[in-house]
């Protein structure tokens, strides 16, 4: 037996402990965990020196996800306290109700069995994704890319020591430790162990595992986020968002990859937008009516409108109206987080309404696009797709529902 299948089968195995197990010995592990985490961040650390000497050749996108620091080791430890806190969704009762024979129907949350997750350079992960699994029942797989291999395995074999200190299984928590793309093909293979797949990464990354997955997939999209600024913008409020939603963190799903501008302010905007971006390193992009506006943008291709950048770069276009810039996001985007400026009410509202994205913001940054800032407690990912899940996929959204009927001798006549 495999790496992948024998770690597989001791997370199924740990899984229906794991199910039944009390909201306060959830919570107890998780606090134990994080008590860890600090206690070993030294460990962590020097594992994490480790993957980023490797990766010294990597593009500086995937360095910086990597990269972990005292603060980011400090931010884990507390997420697992955030969901110790939040409600166990496990055993919530969804609906109810009662047939004319007196048989009382209930809709009951379960947790789904065991997670599988193959991601790229984001330790991060393994702690988030690791501490909503365990607090919603589930067992989870890892496998996390090569660049993080040093730091995802002293972090899980720190939340295994904490896990079987607090009484729950510590083979919960399974990492698969090679890296090749046969082990993650495997594990997309696993059926009657893994119950559903998760995939977090670039474009490439989520297609592969779309296409080749044999188990359930929950897709979570790139991010091609788009801001588009109307022509009864607050401008200033506009450049704000833009700024936010690029540079606080340009190497994330939600940060902003495209502006649309309405024409009747493009000629006063674009300008302004663009020395304030290059100010800040940002390298601008435009179409050609962009162009004619800002000589100094470099000129956005066709193909690139489709992209997401991951990087100090932004494409700007030009747009008629709101319904243009509805069509152009719904045929570019991804579906991911996508925003509007207006002060315009009607125009707001059909934005919001014909979007066809995850998530929808008027006057507000796409950086909002996160678990833990939009009140879920965190997440494992972002999905854009539209069965069992689209959002943020928190807590509740690592449950499924069974149905329990209760009576009193009722049979169907």
């Amino acid at each position: 037996m495999g790496e992948v299948e024998e770690k597989c089968r001791r997370a199924k195995e740990a899984s229906g402990m794991l199910a039944v197990a009390g909201t306060e010995q959830k919570n107890m592990a998780l606090l134990a965990i994080a008590g860890a985490i600090r206690k070993n961040s030294a460990t962590v650390l020097e594992a994490n020196k480790k993957d980023l000497a490797a990766a010294a050749a990597l593009p500086r996108s995937v360095a910086k996800r990597l990269e972990l620091d005292a603060g980011k080791i400090e931010a884990m430890a507390a997420g697992f306290e955030v969901i110790a806190g939040f409600p166990d969704p496990v055993g919530q009762v969804a609906e109810k109700w009662e047939l004319k024979n007196h048989l009382a129907v209930s809709r009951v949350r379960v947790p789904l069995g065991v997670l599988a997750f193959i991601y790229e350079s984001r330790p991060n992960v393994t702690a988030e994704s690791s501490s909503l699994a365990i607090k919603s029942g589930n067992a989870i797989v890892l496998r996390g890319g090569k660049e993080a291999i040093s730091t995802n395995k002293a972090l899980v074999g720190i939340m295994q020591k904490a896990l079987g200190a607090s009484g729950l299984p510590a083979d919960a928590v399974q990492l698969i430790e090679d890296t090749t793309h046969e082990a993650a093909a495997e594990l997309m293979r696993a059926r009657g162990y893994v119950d559903v797949l998760i995939p977090r990464g670039g474009a490439g990354l989520i297609k592969a595992v779309v296409e080749n997955a044999k188990v359930p997939v929950i897709e979570t999209g790139a991010g091609n986020c788009h801001a588009f600024v109307d022509e009864s913008a607050d401008l200033g409020m506009a450049e704000k968002i833009i700024l936010n939603a690029k540079l606080s963190s340009p190497y994330v799903c939600n940060a902003l990859e495209h502006v649309l501008v309405h024409e009747k302010v493009a000629g006063k905007f674009i300008p302004a937008l663009e020395r304030k971006l290059k100010e800040n390193g940002v390298e601008v992009r435009g179409c050609e009516r962009a162009k004619k506006i800002a000589p100094g943008l470099k000129l956005m291709s066709e193909e690139e409108q489709y992209l997401e950048y991951l990087d100090l770069i932004i494409g700007i276009k030009v747009v008629r109206d709101v319904r243009e810039a509805v069509d152009h996001i719904n045929k570019y985007g991804t579906h991911h987080s996508d925003a509007i400026i207006t002060q315009n009410k009607e125009n707001a509202t059909l934005f919001a309404k014909e979007v066809d994205s995850c998530c929808v913001y008027v006057n507000a940054s796409t950086r909002f696009s996160d678990g833990y800032t939009l009140g879920f407690g965190g997440e494992v990912g972002i999905s854009t797709q539209k069965l069992h899940v689209r959002g943020p996929i928190g807590l509740r959204e690592l449950t499924i529902t069974k149905i329990v009927a209760e009576g009193d001798g009722q049979i169907r006549e």
